[in-house]
Protein backbone atom coordinates (compact mmCIF):
# COMPACT_ATOMS: atom_id res chain seq x y z
CA UNK A 1 0.00 0.00 0.00
CA UNK A 2 1.37 3.40 -0.92
CA UNK A 3 1.72 6.10 1.70
CA UNK A 4 -1.10 8.04 0.12
CA UNK A 5 -3.39 5.05 -0.48
CA UNK A 6 -6.20 3.83 1.68
CA UNK A 7 -5.84 1.13 4.30
CA UNK A 8 -5.04 0.37 7.90
CA UNK A 9 -1.67 1.28 9.42
CA UNK A 10 -0.31 0.53 12.86
CA UNK A 11 1.42 3.05 15.09
CA UNK A 12 1.65 3.41 18.87
CA UNK A 13 -1.34 4.89 20.69
CA UNK A 14 -0.23 7.39 23.33
CA UNK A 15 -3.36 9.44 24.09
CA UNK A 16 -6.76 7.73 24.21
CA UNK A 17 -9.83 8.39 22.11
CA UNK A 18 -10.67 8.31 18.41
CA UNK A 19 -10.86 11.04 15.81
CA UNK A 20 -11.67 11.54 12.14
CA UNK A 21 -10.75 14.44 9.89
CA UNK A 22 -8.59 15.72 7.05
CA UNK A 23 -4.82 15.66 7.33
CA UNK A 24 -2.99 18.92 7.99
CA UNK A 25 0.70 18.34 7.29
CA UNK A 26 3.03 20.37 9.47
CA UNK A 27 5.57 22.31 7.44
CA UNK A 28 8.91 20.49 7.51
CA UNK A 29 11.98 22.10 9.04
CA UNK A 30 13.60 24.85 6.97
CA UNK A 31 16.95 23.78 5.52
CA UNK A 32 19.76 26.02 4.32
CA UNK A 33 20.11 26.38 0.57
CA UNK A 34 22.58 24.08 -1.14
CA UNK A 35 26.03 25.60 -1.68
CA UNK A 36 25.18 28.77 0.22
CA UNK A 37 28.04 31.20 -0.45
CA UNK A 38 30.21 32.68 2.25
CA UNK A 39 29.01 36.09 3.41
CA UNK A 40 30.50 39.13 1.70
CA UNK A 41 30.34 41.09 4.96
CA UNK A 42 31.43 38.92 7.91
CA UNK A 43 30.37 41.43 10.56
CA UNK A 44 26.92 41.86 9.03
CA UNK A 45 26.52 38.07 8.90
CA UNK A 46 27.42 37.77 12.60
CA UNK A 47 24.85 40.42 13.44
CA UNK A 48 22.25 38.67 11.27
CA UNK A 49 22.75 35.28 12.98
CA UNK A 50 22.76 36.87 16.44
CA UNK A 51 19.54 38.74 15.66
CA UNK A 52 17.92 35.57 14.28
CA UNK A 53 18.47 33.62 17.52
CA UNK A 54 17.28 36.61 19.56
CA UNK A 55 14.14 36.84 17.42
CA UNK A 56 13.38 33.14 17.94
CA UNK A 57 13.81 33.50 21.71
CA UNK A 58 11.53 36.52 21.82
CA UNK A 59 8.83 34.75 19.79
CA UNK A 60 8.96 31.73 22.11
CA UNK A 61 8.74 33.98 25.16
CA UNK A 62 5.71 35.66 23.64
CA UNK A 63 4.04 32.26 23.16
CA UNK A 64 4.95 31.31 26.73
CA UNK A 65 3.13 34.39 27.96
CA UNK A 66 -0.12 33.02 26.50
CA UNK A 67 -0.03 29.59 28.18
CA UNK A 68 0.61 28.23 31.66
CA UNK A 69 2.37 25.57 33.70
CA UNK A 70 3.76 22.60 31.73
CA UNK A 71 3.38 24.29 28.33
CA UNK A 72 4.87 27.52 29.62
CA UNK A 73 7.89 25.81 31.18
CA UNK A 74 8.56 23.91 27.93
CA UNK A 75 8.40 27.09 25.87
CA UNK A 76 10.63 29.00 28.28
CA UNK A 77 13.16 26.17 28.29
CA UNK A 78 13.16 26.21 24.47
CA UNK A 79 13.70 29.98 24.50
CA UNK A 80 16.71 29.40 26.74
CA UNK A 81 18.21 27.18 24.02
CA UNK A 82 17.83 30.02 21.53
CA UNK A 83 19.74 32.26 23.96
CA UNK A 84 22.50 29.74 24.65
CA UNK A 85 25.81 31.56 24.21
CA UNK A 86 27.69 28.38 23.33
CA UNK A 87 25.30 27.65 20.46
CA UNK A 88 25.67 31.21 19.15
CA UNK A 89 29.44 31.02 19.52
CA UNK A 90 29.47 27.79 17.49
CA UNK A 91 27.40 29.44 14.74
CA UNK A 92 29.81 32.38 14.66
CA UNK A 93 32.71 29.93 14.34
CA UNK A 94 30.99 28.29 11.38
CA UNK A 95 30.68 31.73 9.75
CA UNK A 96 34.38 32.33 10.24
CA UNK A 97 35.04 28.99 8.55
CA UNK A 98 33.43 30.39 5.39
CA UNK A 99 29.89 29.10 5.65
CA UNK A 100 26.84 31.20 4.85
CA UNK A 101 24.50 32.29 7.69
CA UNK A 102 21.84 29.57 7.25
CA UNK A 103 24.45 26.84 6.75
CA UNK A 104 26.38 28.08 9.80
CA UNK A 105 23.28 27.82 11.99
CA UNK A 106 22.47 24.33 10.69
CA UNK A 107 26.03 23.11 11.30
CA UNK A 108 26.11 24.53 14.84
CA UNK A 109 22.75 22.95 15.67
CA UNK A 110 23.82 19.52 14.41
CA UNK A 111 27.07 19.77 16.35
CA UNK A 112 25.10 20.38 19.54
CA UNK A 113 22.47 17.76 18.65
CA UNK A 114 25.19 15.10 18.41
CA UNK A 115 26.49 16.11 21.83
CA UNK A 116 22.99 16.06 23.36
CA UNK A 117 22.21 12.63 21.92
CA UNK A 118 25.50 11.26 23.25
CA UNK A 119 24.73 12.61 26.74
CA UNK A 120 21.28 10.98 26.78
CA UNK A 121 18.62 11.66 29.42
CA UNK A 122 17.26 15.19 29.58
CA UNK A 123 19.72 16.39 26.93
CA UNK A 124 18.48 13.81 24.43
CA UNK A 125 14.93 14.96 25.17
CA UNK A 126 15.91 18.47 24.09
CA UNK A 127 17.20 17.52 20.63
CA UNK A 128 13.78 18.09 19.04
CA UNK A 129 13.64 21.51 20.73
CA UNK A 130 17.18 22.33 19.60
CA UNK A 131 16.45 21.48 15.96
CA UNK A 132 13.20 23.44 16.13
CA UNK A 133 15.13 26.50 17.34
CA UNK A 134 17.66 26.03 14.53
CA UNK A 135 14.96 25.70 11.87
CA UNK A 136 13.25 28.87 13.11
CA UNK A 137 16.56 30.76 13.09
CA UNK A 138 17.35 29.56 9.56
CA UNK A 139 13.91 30.68 8.38
CA UNK A 140 14.55 34.08 9.95
CA UNK A 141 17.88 34.67 8.19
CA UNK A 142 16.39 33.47 4.89
CA UNK A 143 13.33 35.69 5.29
CA UNK A 144 10.84 32.81 4.84
CA UNK A 145 7.94 31.74 7.10
CA UNK A 146 8.98 29.81 10.22
CA UNK A 147 8.11 26.11 10.19
CA UNK A 148 5.22 24.70 12.15
CA UNK A 149 1.50 24.06 12.08
CA UNK A 150 -0.20 26.00 9.24
CA UNK A 151 -3.46 27.87 9.70
CA UNK A 152 -6.64 25.79 9.23
CA UNK A 153 -10.29 26.37 10.06
CA UNK A 154 -11.96 22.96 10.48
CA UNK A 155 -11.36 20.07 12.92
CA UNK A 156 -8.36 18.21 11.48
CA UNK A 157 -5.67 15.64 12.22
CA UNK A 158 -2.21 17.19 12.64
CA UNK A 159 0.50 15.05 11.01
CA UNK A 160 4.24 15.65 11.40
CA UNK A 161 7.61 13.97 11.52
CA UNK A 162 7.69 14.92 15.19
CA UNK A 163 5.96 17.92 16.71
CA UNK A 164 8.27 20.23 18.60
CA UNK A 165 7.06 20.89 22.15
CA UNK A 166 6.74 24.57 21.24
CA UNK A 167 4.12 23.58 18.67
CA UNK A 168 2.26 20.98 20.76
CA UNK A 169 2.00 23.35 23.71
CA UNK A 170 0.07 25.95 21.72
CA UNK A 171 -2.30 23.80 19.65
CA UNK A 172 -5.93 24.92 19.45
CA UNK A 173 -7.89 22.07 21.06
CA UNK A 174 -11.08 23.22 19.31
CA UNK A 175 -9.56 22.56 15.89
CA UNK A 176 -7.06 19.76 16.54
CA UNK A 177 -9.08 16.54 16.48
CA UNK A 178 -6.02 14.32 16.69
CA UNK A 179 -2.24 14.09 16.30
CA UNK A 180 -0.14 11.61 14.32
CA UNK A 181 3.67 11.64 14.21
CA UNK A 182 6.12 9.55 12.25
CA UNK A 183 8.68 9.75 15.05
CA UNK A 184 8.36 10.35 18.77
CA UNK A 185 7.83 7.87 21.58
CA UNK A 186 5.51 6.81 24.38
CA UNK A 187 6.90 9.37 26.83
CA UNK A 188 7.80 12.19 24.42
CA UNK A 189 6.59 15.72 25.13
CA UNK A 190 4.04 15.33 22.34
CA UNK A 191 2.57 12.22 23.97
CA UNK A 192 2.41 13.73 27.46
CA UNK A 193 0.96 17.06 26.34
CA UNK A 194 -1.60 15.38 24.05
CA UNK A 195 -2.83 13.25 26.95
CA UNK A 196 -3.05 16.29 29.22
CA UNK A 197 -5.02 18.17 26.55
CA UNK A 198 -7.30 15.23 25.84
CA UNK A 199 -6.28 14.98 22.17
CA UNK A 200 -6.15 11.45 20.69
CA UNK A 201 -2.62 10.79 19.46
CA UNK A 202 -0.60 8.13 17.65
CA UNK A 203 3.20 8.15 17.30
CA UNK A 204 5.69 6.02 15.34
CA UNK A 205 3.43 5.74 12.27
CA UNK A 206 5.61 4.77 9.30
CA UNK A 207 5.14 6.98 6.26
CA UNK A 208 2.98 9.52 8.11
CA UNK A 209 4.60 12.53 6.45
CA UNK A 210 3.86 11.08 2.98
CA UNK A 211 0.09 11.16 3.48
CA UNK A 212 -1.32 13.87 1.23
CA UNK A 213 -2.68 16.96 2.98
CA UNK A 214 -6.47 16.92 2.97
CA UNK A 215 -6.69 13.11 2.98
CA UNK A 216 -9.35 11.99 5.48
CA UNK A 217 -8.03 9.62 8.15
CA UNK A 218 -9.44 7.98 11.26
CA UNK A 219 -7.18 7.41 14.26
CA UNK A 220 -7.48 5.39 17.46
CA UNK A 221 -5.30 6.72 20.25
CA UNK A 222 -5.83 3.57 22.32
CA UNK A 223 -4.84 0.89 19.80
CA UNK A 224 -2.54 3.04 17.65
CA UNK A 225 -4.48 2.16 14.51
CA UNK A 226 -4.77 4.71 11.69
CA UNK A 227 -7.16 4.16 8.79
CA UNK A 228 -6.33 6.21 5.70
CA UNK A 229 -9.27 7.26 3.50
CA UNK A 230 -11.75 5.09 5.45
CA UNK A 231 -15.06 4.14 3.86
CA UNK A 232 -18.28 5.67 5.25
CA UNK A 233 -19.17 2.45 7.10
CA UNK A 234 -15.87 2.55 9.02
CA UNK A 235 -16.33 6.21 9.93
CA UNK A 236 -19.88 5.56 11.12
CA UNK A 237 -18.81 2.54 13.18
CA UNK A 238 -16.07 4.65 14.80
CA UNK A 239 -18.58 7.42 15.55
CA UNK A 240 -21.03 4.97 17.15
CA UNK A 241 -18.24 3.42 19.23
CA UNK A 242 -17.03 6.87 20.28
CA UNK A 243 -20.52 7.91 21.40
CA UNK A 244 -21.12 4.60 23.19
CA UNK A 245 -17.79 4.95 24.96
CA UNK A 246 -18.54 8.56 25.94
CA UNK A 247 -21.93 7.57 27.36
CA UNK A 248 -20.44 4.72 29.38
CA UNK A 249 -17.66 6.91 30.77
CA UNK A 250 -20.09 9.70 31.65
CA UNK A 251 -22.14 7.23 33.69
CA UNK A 252 -19.07 6.26 35.73
CA UNK A 253 -18.40 8.42 38.78
CA UNK A 254 -17.12 8.45 42.34
CA UNK A 255 -14.05 6.88 43.98
CA UNK A 256 -12.23 4.09 42.19
CA UNK A 257 -13.41 0.65 43.30
CA UNK A 258 -13.23 -2.88 42.01
CA UNK A 259 -16.47 -4.83 41.53
CA UNK A 260 -16.11 -6.30 45.05
CA UNK A 261 -15.47 -2.92 46.70
CA UNK A 262 -11.67 -2.68 46.95
CA UNK A 263 -10.83 1.03 46.99
CA UNK A 264 -8.19 2.15 44.47
CA UNK A 265 -7.61 5.90 44.63
CA UNK A 266 -7.77 7.54 41.19
CA UNK A 267 -5.57 10.61 41.06
CA UNK A 268 -4.21 13.21 38.62
CA UNK A 269 -0.73 13.99 37.34
CA UNK A 270 -0.25 17.76 37.20
CA UNK A 271 2.53 20.19 36.39
CA UNK A 272 1.42 23.51 37.83
CA UNK A 273 -1.35 25.91 38.81
CA UNK A 274 -3.45 25.75 35.64
CA UNK A 275 -3.26 21.94 35.62
CA UNK A 276 -4.37 21.96 39.26
CA UNK A 277 -7.41 24.15 38.64
CA UNK A 278 -8.55 22.00 35.73
CA UNK A 279 -7.93 18.68 37.53
CA UNK A 280 -9.61 19.81 40.76
CA UNK A 281 -12.84 20.47 38.87
CA UNK A 282 -12.97 16.83 37.73
CA UNK A 283 -14.29 13.72 39.44
CA UNK A 284 -11.07 12.40 40.94
CA UNK A 285 -9.62 11.92 44.40
CA UNK A 286 -6.69 14.30 44.35
CA UNK A 287 -3.18 14.44 42.93
CA UNK A 288 -0.80 11.51 42.75
CA UNK A 289 2.03 13.42 41.10
CA UNK A 290 2.63 17.15 41.24
CA UNK A 291 5.79 17.81 39.22
CA UNK A 292 7.47 20.88 40.69
CA UNK A 293 10.16 21.31 38.02
CA UNK A 294 8.34 24.20 36.33
CA UNK A 295 9.13 26.33 39.38
CA UNK A 296 12.85 25.84 38.86
CA UNK A 297 13.84 24.93 35.30
CA UNK A 298 13.19 28.30 33.67
CA UNK A 299 14.66 30.33 36.56
CA UNK A 300 18.13 31.84 36.53
CA UNK A 301 18.32 31.85 40.34
CA UNK A 302 16.95 29.66 43.08
CA UNK A 303 13.31 30.65 43.78
CA UNK A 304 12.81 31.95 47.31
CA UNK A 305 10.73 30.24 49.99
CA UNK A 306 8.14 33.01 49.66
CA UNK A 307 7.92 32.65 45.88
CA UNK A 308 7.53 28.89 46.12
CA UNK A 309 4.98 29.12 48.94
CA UNK A 310 2.66 31.25 46.83
CA UNK A 311 2.83 28.89 43.84
CA UNK A 312 2.22 25.80 45.99
CA UNK A 313 -0.67 27.53 47.74
CA UNK A 314 -2.34 28.13 44.39
CA UNK A 315 -1.87 24.45 43.48
CA UNK A 316 -3.17 23.05 46.80
CA UNK A 317 -6.14 25.35 47.31
CA UNK A 318 -8.45 23.96 44.57
CA UNK A 319 -8.25 20.44 46.04
CA UNK A 320 -9.57 21.30 49.49
CA UNK A 321 -9.04 18.28 51.75
CA UNK A 322 -8.14 15.90 48.91
CA UNK A 323 -4.61 14.55 48.87
CA UNK A 324 -1.84 16.21 46.87
CA UNK A 325 1.31 14.13 46.42
CA UNK A 326 4.27 16.37 45.58
CA UNK A 327 7.45 15.17 43.91
CA UNK A 328 10.38 17.26 45.07
CA UNK A 329 12.66 18.79 42.47
CA UNK A 330 13.65 16.19 39.87
CA UNK A 331 16.63 17.95 38.33
CA UNK A 332 20.36 17.64 38.34
CA UNK A 333 22.98 16.54 35.86
CA UNK A 334 20.39 15.43 33.30
CA UNK A 335 18.10 18.46 33.89
CA UNK A 336 20.62 21.22 34.53
CA UNK A 337 19.81 24.23 36.65
CA UNK A 338 21.81 27.37 36.05
CA UNK A 339 22.01 27.96 39.82
CA UNK A 340 22.86 24.36 40.78
CA UNK A 341 25.32 23.15 38.17
CA UNK A 342 27.31 20.20 39.48
CA UNK A 343 29.46 20.02 36.36
CA UNK A 344 29.43 17.69 33.34
CA UNK A 345 28.92 13.96 33.71
CA UNK A 346 29.53 11.21 31.16
CA UNK A 347 26.11 9.60 31.73
CA UNK A 348 23.81 12.19 33.28
CA UNK A 349 20.71 9.93 33.20
CA UNK A 350 22.53 7.81 35.79
CA UNK A 351 24.19 10.72 37.54
CA UNK A 352 23.48 13.22 40.30
CA UNK A 353 19.82 13.89 39.56
CA UNK A 354 16.72 13.96 41.74
CA UNK A 355 17.46 13.23 45.39
CA UNK A 356 21.16 12.95 44.55
CA UNK A 357 21.19 16.64 43.64
CA UNK A 358 19.36 17.40 46.88
CA UNK A 359 22.09 15.61 48.82
CA UNK A 360 24.69 17.83 47.14
CA UNK A 361 22.61 20.99 47.54
CA UNK A 362 20.43 20.36 50.64
CA UNK A 363 19.54 24.04 50.95
CA UNK A 364 17.44 23.71 47.76
CA UNK A 365 15.50 20.81 49.26
CA UNK A 366 15.05 22.48 52.64
CA UNK A 367 13.72 25.67 51.01
CA UNK A 368 11.26 23.63 48.95
CA UNK A 369 10.10 21.61 51.96
CA UNK A 370 9.67 24.77 54.04
CA UNK A 371 7.57 26.34 51.28
CA UNK A 372 5.46 23.18 50.92
CA UNK A 373 4.85 23.12 54.67
CA UNK A 374 3.85 26.80 54.68
CA UNK A 375 1.40 26.24 51.81
CA UNK A 376 -0.02 23.11 53.44
CA UNK A 377 -0.70 24.98 56.68
CA UNK A 378 -2.34 27.92 54.94
CA UNK A 379 -4.66 25.74 52.84
CA UNK A 380 -5.28 22.77 55.12
CA UNK A 381 -4.40 20.46 52.23
CA UNK A 382 -3.44 16.80 52.71
CA UNK A 383 0.11 17.22 51.38
CA UNK A 384 2.37 14.21 50.97
CA UNK A 385 5.93 14.66 49.71
CA UNK A 386 8.04 12.13 47.80
CA UNK A 387 11.59 12.13 46.50
CA UNK A 388 12.66 11.04 43.00
CA UNK A 389 15.56 8.76 42.10
CA UNK A 390 15.80 6.96 45.45
CA UNK A 391 17.94 3.82 45.33
CA UNK A 392 18.81 2.83 48.93
CA UNK A 393 17.47 2.59 52.46
CA UNK A 394 19.92 5.28 53.57
CA UNK A 395 18.61 7.74 50.98
CA UNK A 396 15.00 7.06 51.98
CA UNK A 397 15.77 7.58 55.66
CA UNK A 398 17.71 10.81 54.98
CA UNK A 399 14.85 12.23 52.95
CA UNK A 400 12.16 11.25 55.47
CA UNK A 401 14.07 12.92 58.29
CA UNK A 402 14.28 16.22 56.39
CA UNK A 403 10.57 16.07 55.49
CA UNK A 404 9.54 15.58 59.12
CA UNK A 405 11.99 18.21 60.37
CA UNK A 406 10.36 20.74 58.05
CA UNK A 407 6.92 20.11 59.54
CA UNK A 408 5.40 17.85 56.89
CA UNK A 409 3.57 14.75 58.06
CA UNK A 410 4.02 12.22 55.25
CA UNK A 411 7.17 11.29 53.37
CA UNK A 412 7.42 8.91 50.45
CA UNK A 413 9.78 7.80 47.71
CA UNK A 414 9.57 7.25 43.99
CA UNK A 415 10.30 3.65 43.04
CA UNK A 416 11.88 4.11 39.62
CA UNK A 417 15.25 2.45 40.18
CA UNK A 418 15.12 -1.37 39.93
CA UNK A 419 17.34 -1.66 43.01
CA UNK A 420 14.73 0.18 45.10
CA UNK A 421 11.96 -2.00 43.66
CA UNK A 422 13.79 -5.20 44.56
CA UNK A 423 14.43 -3.95 48.11
CA UNK A 424 11.09 -2.17 48.51
CA UNK A 425 10.29 -3.79 51.87
CA UNK A 426 13.38 -2.15 53.38
CA UNK A 427 13.23 1.13 51.46
CA UNK A 428 9.54 1.69 52.22
CA UNK A 429 10.13 0.74 55.83
CA UNK A 430 11.76 4.17 56.22
CA UNK A 431 8.85 6.21 54.78
CA UNK A 432 5.05 6.37 54.70
CA UNK A 433 4.35 5.39 51.07
CA UNK A 434 5.84 4.62 47.69
CA UNK A 435 4.96 5.56 44.13
CA UNK A 436 6.12 3.66 41.06
CA UNK A 437 7.41 5.89 38.29
CA UNK A 438 6.92 3.31 35.54
CA UNK A 439 8.37 5.47 32.74
CA UNK A 440 11.85 5.58 34.29
CA UNK A 441 11.46 2.11 35.83
CA UNK A 442 10.93 0.66 32.34
CA UNK A 443 13.88 2.68 31.01
CA UNK A 444 16.26 1.40 33.65
CA UNK A 445 14.91 -2.16 33.63
CA UNK A 446 15.19 -2.54 29.85
CA UNK A 447 18.34 -0.38 29.38
CA UNK A 448 16.49 1.70 26.77
CA UNK A 449 16.45 5.51 26.59
CA UNK A 450 12.82 6.55 27.01
CA UNK A 451 13.24 9.34 24.45
CA UNK A 452 14.62 7.00 21.77
CA UNK A 453 11.54 6.44 19.63
CA UNK A 454 13.12 3.46 17.90
CA UNK A 455 13.19 1.64 21.25
CA UNK A 456 9.47 2.05 21.97
CA UNK A 457 8.94 -1.71 21.92
CA UNK A 458 11.43 -2.15 24.77
CA UNK A 459 9.76 0.66 26.70
CA UNK A 460 6.29 -0.85 26.37
CA UNK A 461 4.96 -1.01 29.97
CA UNK A 462 3.46 -4.41 29.08
CA UNK A 463 6.96 -5.89 28.95
CA UNK A 464 6.77 -8.93 31.29
CA UNK A 465 10.15 -8.07 32.82
CA UNK A 466 8.85 -4.62 33.82
CA UNK A 467 5.73 -6.24 35.31
CA UNK A 468 7.99 -8.58 37.30
CA UNK A 469 9.87 -5.62 38.78
CA UNK A 470 6.57 -3.89 39.63
CA UNK A 471 5.36 -7.11 41.28
CA UNK A 472 8.52 -7.22 43.40
CA UNK A 473 7.97 -3.64 44.54
CA UNK A 474 4.31 -4.29 45.39
CA UNK A 475 5.25 -7.40 47.35
CA UNK A 476 7.82 -5.40 49.28
CA UNK A 477 5.23 -2.71 50.03
CA UNK A 478 2.88 -5.36 51.44
CA UNK A 479 5.70 -6.69 53.58
CA UNK A 480 6.37 -3.21 54.94
CA UNK A 481 2.66 -2.51 55.42
CA UNK A 482 2.87 0.59 53.22
CA UNK A 483 0.66 1.75 50.32
CA UNK A 484 2.22 1.89 46.87
CA UNK A 485 0.81 3.73 43.86
CA UNK A 486 1.70 4.18 40.21
CA UNK A 487 2.18 7.65 38.70
CA UNK A 488 3.74 6.69 35.37
CA UNK A 489 1.85 6.74 32.08
CA UNK A 490 0.92 3.06 32.48
CA UNK A 491 -1.58 3.98 35.22
CA UNK A 492 -3.85 5.54 32.58
CA UNK A 493 -4.15 2.39 30.45
CA UNK A 494 -7.45 0.80 31.59
CA UNK A 495 -6.35 -2.76 30.85
CA UNK A 496 -2.91 -2.29 32.40
CA UNK A 497 -4.55 -0.65 35.42
CA UNK A 498 -6.31 -3.97 36.08
CA UNK A 499 -2.94 -5.73 36.04
CA UNK A 500 -1.39 -3.15 38.37
CA UNK A 501 -4.21 -3.58 40.87
CA UNK A 502 -3.80 -7.34 40.59
CA UNK A 503 -0.13 -6.92 41.47
CA UNK A 504 -1.05 -5.01 44.64
CA UNK A 505 -0.99 -1.33 43.65
CA UNK A 506 -3.28 0.79 45.86
CA UNK A 507 -3.58 4.03 43.83
CA UNK A 508 -3.29 5.10 40.21
CA UNK A 509 -2.31 8.59 39.03
CA UNK A 510 -2.66 9.72 35.41
CA UNK A 511 -3.65 12.50 33.05
CA UNK A 512 -7.10 13.58 34.35
CA UNK A 513 -8.83 12.73 31.08
CA UNK A 514 -7.89 9.06 31.51
CA UNK A 515 -9.59 8.63 34.91
CA UNK A 516 -13.14 7.76 33.70
CA UNK A 517 -11.99 4.81 31.56
CA UNK A 518 -9.83 3.41 34.36
CA UNK A 519 -12.70 3.82 36.84
CA UNK A 520 -15.02 1.94 34.47
CA UNK A 521 -12.54 -0.91 33.98
CA UNK A 522 -12.00 -1.35 37.73
CA UNK A 523 -15.73 -1.38 38.46
CA UNK A 524 -16.20 -4.30 36.04
CA UNK A 525 -13.62 -6.58 37.69
CA UNK A 526 -13.15 -8.02 41.17
CA UNK A 527 -9.83 -8.03 42.98
CA UNK A 528 -9.49 -11.77 42.30
CA UNK A 529 -10.11 -11.20 38.58
CA UNK A 530 -7.43 -8.49 38.56
CA UNK A 531 -5.01 -10.92 40.19
CA UNK A 532 -5.77 -13.52 37.52
CA UNK A 533 -5.21 -10.95 34.78
CA UNK A 534 -1.91 -9.93 36.37
CA UNK A 535 -0.79 -13.56 36.47
CA UNK A 536 -1.72 -14.00 32.78
CA UNK A 537 0.29 -10.91 31.83
CA UNK A 538 3.36 -12.06 33.75
CA UNK A 539 3.19 -15.53 32.21
CA UNK A 540 3.31 -14.10 28.68
CA UNK A 541 6.53 -14.22 26.67
CA UNK A 542 6.24 -10.79 25.05
CA UNK A 543 4.63 -7.41 25.67
CA UNK A 544 2.16 -7.95 22.82
CA UNK A 545 1.19 -11.36 24.16
CA UNK A 546 0.76 -9.92 27.67
CA UNK A 547 -1.65 -7.23 26.47
CA UNK A 548 -3.60 -9.66 24.30
CA UNK A 549 -3.89 -12.15 27.17
CA UNK A 550 -5.44 -9.46 29.39
CA UNK A 551 -7.65 -8.04 26.65
CA UNK A 552 -9.04 -11.49 25.80
CA UNK A 553 -9.77 -12.36 29.44
CA UNK A 554 -11.09 -8.97 30.58
CA UNK A 555 -14.80 -8.16 30.69
CA UNK A 556 -16.05 -8.23 27.09
CA UNK A 557 -18.15 -5.11 27.60
CA UNK A 558 -15.16 -3.15 28.90
CA UNK A 559 -12.71 -4.50 26.32
CA UNK A 560 -15.09 -3.43 23.54
CA UNK A 561 -15.28 0.12 24.88
CA UNK A 562 -11.56 0.44 25.48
Amino acid sequence: MSATGSGLRQGIGVSPGSAYGPVVQVAPPVRPPANEPAPADADAARDQVTAAFASVAAALDEKAGRVHDTAQSILKATAMIARDRSLLKSAHAQLEAGRGPATAIAAAVEEFAAKFEALGGYFAERVADLRDVGSRAIATVLGVPVPGVPDFDEPSIIVAEDLAPAETATLDRALVAGIVTQGGGRTSHTAILAAQMGIPAVVQLAGATEIDAGTPIAIDGDSGEVMIAPDPEFVEAQRVRRERRAAALAASSGPGRTADGLHIALLANIGGVEDAVLAAAQDLEGVGLFRTEFVFLSADRAPTVEEQTEIYRQVFEPFGERRVVVRTLDAGADKPLTFADLGPEENPALGRRGLRLSAERPELLDAQLEALANAARSTGADVRVMAPMVATVEEAAWFARRVYENGLAKAGVMIEVPGAALRAAHVLGEVDFGSLGTNDLAQYTMAADRMQGELSDLLDPWQPAVLDVIAAAAEGARGAGKPIGVCGESAGDPLLALVLVGLGVTSLSMAPGKVPAVRLALAAHSQLECQRLAAAAREARTAAEAREAVRSQASAAVAELL
